[in-house]
């Protein structure tokens, strides 16, 4: 479905293959200067769906790398010669104006910003870029978990 400078795209996800397929999927489309923004509640997948993503990514140059959830490092990055990946986990952070303390907008520029929890500092996340996918995920019931996506900038032509 489009709209404006937009596309939406609903998947559902029924188990933890179909989240490493969309994840998988979404990485074969990833450029530098994309922002990808992953909400949801506790337990809804965003960390799983970043780490297969991020794992694409890097197994697509051959490089094998454990992805754990930067909860408390509040940012990890990855390196393939393709893109540099920063996985971003602001669920821990009190204020807004911490975000420009990690030199996110420099990593922007030159890779991918994968973000969780992007809600806590929308303004300033929404400036980083305007090449963005916004994915919600929602917990539908054991195992089953939904996935709406929103493309803008020329996101909205990749979805």
């Amino acid at each position: 479905m489009c709209s404006g400078d937009s596309h939406h795209l609903e998947v559902e996800l029924g188990s933890e293959a179909a989240t490493r397929a969309l994840g998988q999927a979404l990485a074969a489309r990833l450029k530098a200067g994309d922002l990808i923004l992953l909400r949801g509640d506790l337990g809804a997948g965003k960390t799983a769906l970043a780490r297969a993503i991020i794992q694409s990514c890097l197994a697509a140059h051959g490089i094998e790398e454990d992805v754990p959830s930067p909860t408390f490092t509040l940012v990890q990055t990855y390196e393939s010669p393709a893109l540099l990946i920063a996985h971003v986990d602001l669920y821990r952070i009190e204020d807004p104006s911490e975000l420009r303390e990690l030199g996110l907008s420099e990593i922007a520029d030159e890779g991918v910003v994968l973000i969780e929890w992007p809600e806590r500092a929308e303004a300033e996340i929404r400036r980083l870029s305007t090449d963005s996918l916004d994915i919600s995920l929602t917990l539908m019931s054991e195992g089953l978990r939904r996935a709406w996506l929103e493309g803008r900038g020329s996101w909205a032509a990749r979805l």
